[in-house]
């Protein structure tokens, strides 16, 4: 009866003492390095283990029952590491001589040190023979609990036949009963703290959903902003190419009409004229038609670059014969400077090159009042960063009213102008500088923007120089803050090149 009150008694410290180390983990070692919470478990287990001594069974002076067993037994099943086990049955075995050095004291410390190394041979057998754990607990119990009681009866403390007699069949069944109970108890708060680890974990991924979620909501937003923007824009677009088409197909309509009548009232001189109006219509017609093909087929990937030599030289010939009528007209001045050490010709495609220029310069007229247009073609030259290597550059610069900061970052996207109005306004389609950019990069190059408002505009038009032999580049398109970043990748000069500036 007294082995079973102290036993009971040494099985509620130990609940308590598990119960407070939980506490003590929970709220103070949660957090801790993985090192300091595995010395902390190591030395309370040598510690519970020196609480059951503390409230043991004195057999007699010296000789002390308990159940300092059960926190190795418990460790047995928890570590996966061999020497820590070895090193709790030592440590328990030297808090006994706490108690005193004597012989009793030196067999308690034997016994645990053998039990200790048993724990550790044991817990290599049964991991590597993938025991469960509930398998693992069952053999550590019975396994530690008959090897004790075979240590204290040959340890010569006892005599042998007095422990097997009197002793052992009351010590051991209640050791494997309580110990049993033990460790259902330490299982169930071993769940408990898994449950609330798991608890955190979710709330955790709770939390990271949420604001991944929150994110994507963001992203939504933004998208169906600019899908209401682009839509609007498109919708702008519609409107002013139906302006645009029907504007000379009115006057093909009208004076091809007129000319029909065959009204002999009418002179040759106006009859010319009628037919004149007609040519120009038609052109004007096969360009906005010829716009639109060029940005599907870009869109598409399907517009091809052929690459010829050009002759620099013919350049400012082509476009004075082009424009000059047109700065009379708009009675503005117009010049083009050719910077002499500019090679004679260059490897691109003559009419892409042309057919960006003529929309740059068109753009320049269209929006110069007063003052003058100029192109001026140089070579550039740098040695190192994004622009290293040698380029033909082509500057486009006007008096006019100038492009804002704002709507610099979308004047090149397709169906969108500097202002939703300028179309009607000033006429066009909103396509041509779109179209250039993409020209641009398909021949290797790109297209630079520096404008103040009111005080004009200088688009310049960057070309590979160096001779290489490509047959297409590709084109990659990037937004950035403040403009577009714009990668060209060339055969033979990969890299990214600066855009919108």
């Amino acid at each position: 009866m007294d082995f079973c009150k102290i036993f009971l008694g040494n099985t509620a410290l130990l609940i308590a003492a598990a119960y407070l180390a939980n506490l003590v983990y929970k709220y103070g070692l949660a957090r801790a390095p993985k090192l300091v919470k595995y010395t902390c478990s190591v030395l309370l287990i040598i510690f519970c283990g020196w609480l059951s001594m503390v409230f043991g069974y004195k057999l007699s002076e010296n000789v002390i029952f308990d159940l300092r067993i059960i926190p190795l037994i418990i460790a047995t099943v928890i570590y996966a590491e061999p020497v820590t086990l070895a090193i709790i049955g030592i440590g328990i075995g030297f808090a006994r001589l706490t108690f005193g050095v004597n012989e009793a004291s030196v067999a308690g410390l034997f016994n645990l040190c053998i039990l200790g190394a048993a724990a550790a041979l044991l817990n290599i057998w049964m991991r590597r023979r993938g025991f469960s754990l509930v398998t693992r607990g069952f053999l550590a119990i019975v396994v530690l609990n008959v090897l004790n009681c075979i240590d204290i009866a040959f340890l010569g403390v006892i005599p042998a036949a007095h422990y097997f007699e009197t002793i052992m069949p009351a010590t051991l069944p209640l050791t494997l009963l309580l110990s049993l109970i033990f460790s259902l108890i330490l299982r169930d708060f071993q769940l408990e703290a898994a449950r609330t680890i798991q608890l955190k974990q979710s709330n955790v991924l709770l939390s990271a959903q949420a604001e991944e979620l929150h994110q994507a909501k963001r992203v939504l937003e933004e998208r169906a902003k600019e899908l209401a923007r682009s839509s609007r824009y498109k919708t702008e677009f519609l409107a002013n190419m139906s302006h645009e088409l029907r504007t000379p197909l009115n006057s093909i309509i009208n004076f091809a009409e007129l000319i029909s009548d065959n009204d002999d009232s009418r002179t040759k001189e106006e009859m010319a004229e009628y037919g004149e109006i007609i040519h120009q219509s038609g052109h004007e017609l096969l360009r906005i038609i010829n716009d639109i093909l060029d940005l599907s087929k870009v869109e598409a990937g399907r517009l091809e670059i052929m690459h010829e030599e050009m002759n620099i030289s013919e350049i400012p010939q082509l476009l004075q014969m082009h424009f000059e009528l047109v700065a009379q007209k708009e009675n503005v001045g117009f010049s083009i400077k050719l910077d002499p050490s500019l090679p004679e010709t260059f490897r691109t495609d003559p009419s892409r090159v042309q057919q960006i220029l003529k929309n740059l310069l068109s753009n320049a007229f269209k929006f110069t009042h007063q003052g003058k247009v100029s192109l001026v073609i140089r070579a550039e030259h740098n040695p190192e960063g994004k622009l290293a290597g040698s380029w033909i550059v082509f500057d486009v610069q006007d008096t006019g009213i100038g492009i804002s900061p704002p709507q610099q970052r979308r004047i090149f996207e397709a169906f969108a102008q500097a202002d939703g109005s300028i179309s009607r306004k000033y006429g066009g389609t909103g396509l041509g500088l779109s179209i250039s950019r993409d020209l641009a990069h398909l021949l290797g190059g790109f297209i630079r923007l520096e404008s103040k408002v009111g005080r004009g505009s200088c688009f310049s038009l960057y070309l590979p120089l160096a001779n290489e032999a490509e047959e297409c580049a590709t084109l990659e398109i990037t937004p950035s803050v403040g403009g577009v970043e714009q990668k060209a990748l060339l055969p033979g000069r990969p890299g990214t090149v600066p855009g919108l500036e």
